[in-house]
């Protein structure tokens, strides 16, 4: 993959896993990093170890808790106020099952946890970094959004999003991953004929990750082949121009049947924006 100085890449979830292989893949090639975690002692950490192996300078750490929309629209104002524009965003961070999978947690907002961090907070992160996008892709020629999605996918039931009736942990995780995947496609058609692409992917499964050693105690496949998957669609000139897609690895692939139904996605789409009314996008 050709070096990749003047990009400015942002990733969520940067600290640990995918995406912090990801942030060194990308410091390698020479991009400037803006890694976000909830945490900023590793945070730190993290960016002195990449800093380190990569000999790159151009690393920058955010913190916010995506658990808040409120801590979202801090954290994209925190990047808006820095740079001018930005090349790609990588929406990585996420939640999985949980410990307890039978437990129901809430977000700040009393929000369904996973629905919040995996779907509501990448949804507002980019709808507020939009006007970074279209300023460097008008510069450039592109910009990207990458929605780190999941194979594993549930079809939402419109009666009990929040699943307060049944609750499940991986039926919460599936189907807030499904969500993503459908936003991707209505984003990338509201996009249509503008500089920015918008794509959904599925990295590898059961990478070595501690979200995987939570659920199932071991790995099928190492962080290393997902981030290799992660790092092409953002930044390889291979998959320039595409948009409104689902990625398997390298392939664009079918996502679950409800990802193509209008009706569906006009009905995610009404209830999302409700639920981030209070924060204007």
């Amino acid at each position: 993959m050709k070096r990749q100085e003047g990009l400015v890449v942002m990733i969520t979830g940067a600290t640990d896993g995918l995406g912090a292989r990801v942030a060194a893949g990308l410091a390698e090639l020479g991009a400037t990093v803006l890694l976000h975690g909830r945490n900023p002692e590793k945070g730190k950490r993290v960016l002195e170890e990449i800093g380190a192996a990569s000999g790159s300078d151009r690393l920058h750490y955010y913190n916010a808790d995506l658990t808040s929309l409120a801590e979202v629209e801090a954290l994209a104002g925190e990047v808006a106020a820095d740079w001018r524009g930005l090349d790609v965003l990588i929406n990585n961070a996420g939640l999985g099952a949980g410990a307890e999978p039978q437990h129901r947690e809430t977000s700040a907002d009393g929000y369904e946890l996973r629905f919040a961090v995996n779907y509501l907070a990448p949804v507002l992160l980019s709808y507020r970094l939009l006007p970074l996008l279209r300023l460097r892709g008008e510069e450039t020629g592109e910009a990207r959004i990458v929605n780190v999605a999941s194979v594993a996918q549930r079809a939402i039931d419109f009666e009990d999003v929040m699943l307060q009736r049944e609750y499940d942990g991986m039926r919460a995780y599936s189907q807030s991953k499904l969500a993503l995947i459908m936003f991707s496609f209505d984003l990338a058609r509201e996009l249509a004929g503008s500089p920015v692409t918008v794509n959904a992917m599925h990295p590898a499964s059961l990478m070595d990750t501690n979200m995987v050693r939570e659920w199932f105690g071991t790995a099928r496949t190492t962080v290393d082949e997902g981030a290799r998957y992660l790092l092409r669609l953002a930044v390889d000139e291979e998959v320039k121009g595409m948009t409104g897609l689902y990625f398997d690895q390298g392939r664009p692939e079918r996502a679950d049947p409800q990802a193509y139904d209008e009706e569906a996605r006009r009905r995610l789409r009404e209830l999302t924006l409700r639920w981030i009314s209070l924060h204007h996008v």
